[in-house]
């Protein structure tokens, strides 16, 4: 089974398996595919971060394919600039080396089993003949196009480069189909020293970036470790920093204690007592997440269940706190999910991003290869745990999610959605597992968020409208910020899910309708 936040990108994940690919070869294809069909929120010039559990030896193992700061990427660069903090657009934000294409490679190395360019073949079919626009991409393309098409540097950016494109129009680009043929034919090396690089390197630093070649051949992906947590009796997996994957394992330490089945699916006790969790593990993410070579993180104390005890001390069940931050910029930003079970019963949980729709905005000429604005997470405060540095990895918001019982993956789940990623997966597991929901409707449920937006300087409390006026009344008068939204809003992120139910064979899929996904399984 797969399941990804766009049906074409899906049909390609399937089939791969229908060809014996693995998991992991399922996921890198529907991945290269998402980055032509929903190209706003993924592609070539991203990161990735996945988890796989692979049957044979019966682990989970996490693979970071982040990008680090280039080694001119410094306070000073940006000081003598005089900017006091990092662009969100343009080359100047586009300052980590993109990390998907060698993840990739190093997934595939070790748990693939078709060719590698056999993974490049819809992406590269659906870059050079065209795809048809999906309602996310026409509306993520028309608010990017307000936002960047007034600077030189965005040219190309768009497809087309003016004006957005409407739902059901066939877009085709070419640059980006002749790059995905260069990955695909010459290997992941061409991204990162042949051709292909120099074209990167020479288009950024003609417009005034600061990425070199020799930032480019020296990166790596890592393999991690998991961090763990309990709930319920399962265990829980997330990626260990620089992604705030903590967050949710603190959050459902917090919460576990509590009846949620009593308190009601999305009643005010229920949102109450999470949105108060997520502010007080976003307090320790916001201390703790930057690149772990940097900071000494107390992982063992921060999710024990004593400290969430003593931690859980400080919520009021009658009455909103003021939500702590050092941080006053958006955290957000547009993510793909996607995941998949092969025959073997290999699992891979992967998440891959720009950062921001469209990422900096930037295209190197003639490559048609977006580069990702992550970077633009860093801080110019010396201070700051996530300051800049070069060869620094900065904070990640992008979580990839799995869950097992007696050593075992049971779920598979993610999110799109920056702040929200933490309390969309804690929603969908817990709805699965207090409440006894399918994964489709845990996905489909309604949901909340708290945190900003785009173009929000406070952090708010929104709530989708099928959650009803009397359970936002009732927050309101508990102290929260409660803002109303559509009934299937994008604010919520776009979820995907994987059950497994390891008795009897059988796999679960679901795809959020608020993107334009699709669970498939044969």
């Amino acid at each position: 089974m797969v399941a990804s936040p766009h049906g074409l990108a899906s049909a390609s994940g399937l089939d791969v398996l229908r060809a014996g690919g693995s998991a992991v070869d399922a996921c890198i294809a529907m991945n290269a595919t998402l980055g032509v069909v929903y190209g706003h929120m993924s592609g070539l010039g991203g990161d990735v971060f996945a988890q796989v559990w692979d049957p044979r030896d019966l682990q989970v193992v996490g693979l970071n394919g982040s990008g680090r700061a280039g080694e001119q990427v410094t306070l000073e660069a940006y000081a003598a600039r005089g900017l006091a903090e990092i662009p969100a657009r343009g080359p100047l934000a586009a300052n980590t080396v993109p990390g998907a294409v060698d993840g990739w490679a190093r997934l595939h190395e070790r748990f693939g089993r078709l060719d590698w360019n056999r993974l490049f073949t819809d992406a590269i079919r659906l870059a050079e003949g065209g795809f048809p626009v999906s309602r996310g991409f026409s509306e993520a393309a028309e608010v990017t196009a307000v936002e960047i098409e007034r600077f030189e540097w965005s040219t190309g950016a768009l497809p087309p480069a003016t004006g957005s494109p409407r739902l059901g129009a066939s877009i085709r680009q070419p640059d980006l189909a002749r790059s995905l043929r260069i990955v695909a034919t010459d290997g992941p090396d061409a991204f990162y020293r042949g051709d292909l690089a120099e074209r990167l390197v020479a288009g950024l630093q003609a417009a005034g970036g600061l990425l070199t070649a020799a930032d480019f051949a020296s990166h790596r992906s890592d393999w991690v470790d998991p961090l763990r947590a309990t709930y319920r009796g399962l265990e829980v997996t997330e990626l260990p920093p620089n992604t705030q994957g903590i967050a949710t394992l603190l959050i459902l330490n917090l919460i576990e204690a509590a009846d949620l089945r009593a308190m009601g699916d999305a009643s005010a006790d229920l949102i109450h007592l999470v949105v108060e969790a997520t502010k007080l593990a976003y307090e320790d993410r916001d201390r703790w997440v930057t690149d772990p070579d940097i900071i000494d993180v107390p992982f063992e104390r921060l999710l024990s269940k004593a400290y969430a005890d003593e931690r859980r001390r400080l919520i009021d069940p009658g009455r909103a706190s003021a939500a702590a931050s050092r941080d006053s910029r958006r955290v957000d930003g547009d993510t793909v999910y996607l995941c998949a079970v092969d025959r073997d019963g290999m699992a891979c949980s992967m998440i891959q991003s720009l950062y921001f729709e469209f990422g900096s905005g930037f295209v190197p000429p003639g490559t048609g290869i977006l580069l990702q604005d992550r970077g633009c997470l860093f801080r110019l405060d010396p201070d700051h745990p996530n300051v800049l540095a070069p060869r620094k990895r900065t904070f990640h918001t992008i979580i990839p999610a799995m869950a097992l019982r007696d050593g075992r993956p049971v779920l598979l789940f993610g999110a799109m959605g920056g702040e929200g990623q933490p309390q969309t997966q804690a929603a969908v597991l817990t709805r699965i597992v207090d409440f006894g929901l399918d994964v489709q409707r845990a996905i489909e449920a309604p949901r909340w968020r708290f945190g900003r937006t785009w173009g929000e300087a406070r952090r708010s409390l929104k709530l989708e409208s099928r959650i009803g006026e009397v359970v936002a009344a009732e927050l309101r008068r508990r102290g929260h910020d409660v803002n109303l939204v559509g009934p299937w809003a994008a604010e919520m992120g776009h979820a995907q899910a994987i059950a497994v139910d390891p008795d009897a064979g059988s796999l679960f899929g679901g795809a959020d309708p608020r993107g334009d996904g699709a669970a498939i399984g044969w």
